[in-house]
């Protein structure tokens, strides 16, 4: 299942409470460390929320794109090598856009998770 979380310090989560009214989307939770986040789950769900919200975008254009296209790719009942090879490519896309704290992955290890290698 594909998942967009949106978070937001829950003093100022007024923003996250009118997107999910605006758009009738996700729910809402709160977490222990103060932190509101809006989830919207599912690959049909998250597509026609992006292709929404895309014209809008000015931070994390290219995460938002990138994932518009994976999500059409896992909408599908069947991967094909292609399409999973697509997919890598995505996954790195993304992270290399993505500040993230803990380590990537390698290409050469999502290719081995997804029966890829040779």
């Amino acid at each position: 299942m594909l998942t967009i979380c949106m978070y937001q310090d829950t003093r100022h989560e007024r923003p996250l409470l009118w997107i999910r009214k605006e758009l009738e989307i996700g729910y809402i939770s709160r977490r222990n460390d103060n932190i509101t986040e809006l989830r919207v789950n599912g690959y049909q769900q998250v597509e026609r929320i992006l292709k929404l919200l895309l014209p809008y975008i000015k931070f994390k254009k290219i995460q938002a794109v990138t994932l518009l296209k994976s999500a059409k790719i896992l909408r599908k009942e069947k991967f094909s090598r292609k399409d999973l090879r697509k997919l890598v490519d995505y996954i790195l896309a993304i992270q290399k856009e993505n500040y993230v704290t803990r380590r990537k992955k390698s290409k050469k290890e999502l290719m081995k998770i997804l029966g890829l290698t040779p």
